[in-house]
This record gives structure tokens, sequence and C-alpha cells, in this order.
């Protein structure tokens, strides 16, 4: 999946980046807190997306 996709999808449920890494960006869901890495590439693969998803307690794409 591409990550522009990908971070839309995250912010259409409710979580916002808190701040930018080295190679990464952290994302919290604003309902429950829950916060998340997302790498900086073009393309993150569909278990990744899966499991980021699971980590922020949201639906996935």
């Amino acid at each position: 999946m591409k990550r522009r996709d990908f971070v839309r999808h995250l912010e259409q449920n409710g979580c916002e980046l808190v701040r930018e890494g080295r190679s990464h960006s952290i994302f919290e869901n604003l309902a429950n807190g829950h916060r998340s890495p997302v790498p900086r590439h073009r393309e993150l693969p569909n278990p990744l997306v899966r499991s980021i998803c699971k980590q922020l307690n949201i639906l996935e794409p």
C-alpha cells in the first residue's frame, strides 16, 4: 500500500501525527491514546499495515 494512502486512512480514522522521527512518523489515535510508528517508505507491505492498524485499534483499509 502507498504510504500516502495509508496516512490518509489513519487521519480519516481519528489518528494524528504526533512527531517526526529520523526514519519514522509517530501517529496517535486520539480516541484511545495508542501510538505507533509508521516508516517513511513509499510502499508499505500489507502485514505491516495490518499490524499498525491493530496497534492503533482502527479498521484495516
